[in-house]
């Protein structure tokens, strides 16, 4: 069965598979069968995969295990090119600004980085 992608994801550094190792088998499970939705159909529901309206073009990839939530920061590169930063267990009603400033800082780190290139 020949299977079309919509979207590529790749991960920036260590940051996603460090957070990832942290998780329970069955939270993992989970993450890598919404990444493999997201990749996979055209348009993605909102309770996958949102943008950040107080971010500049970062999206946080959401994935809910019995009463936990887990949130992964990703962004766009070149198209339909996904790269997943951090992730985090989500405690409060708000995303933790410490969060989302570490994810601008790895976005700006990763372009400067291509821009090299």
């Amino acid at each position: 069965m020949n299977t079309k992608n919509f979207r590529e994801i790749l991960y920036y550094g260590t940051y996603y598979l460090e957070f990832f190792e942290t998780l329970k088998p069955e939270v993992k499970k989970r993450f890598n069968w919404t990444l493999q939705l997201i990749a996979s159909i055209a348009k993605v529901p909102i309770k996958y995969f949102k943008h950040l309206s107080q971010s500049d073009g970062l999206n946080e990839i959401r994935v809910e295990q019995g009463s936990d939530i887990y949130r992964v920061f990703a962004f766009f590169d070149k198209g339909n090119l996904i790269i997943l930063i951090n992730g985090f267990q989500k405690k409060t009603q708000k995303t933790p600004k410490k969060e989302i400033e570490l994810a601008e800082k790895l976005k700006k780190h990763y372009f400067d980085e291509n821009r090299k290139n």
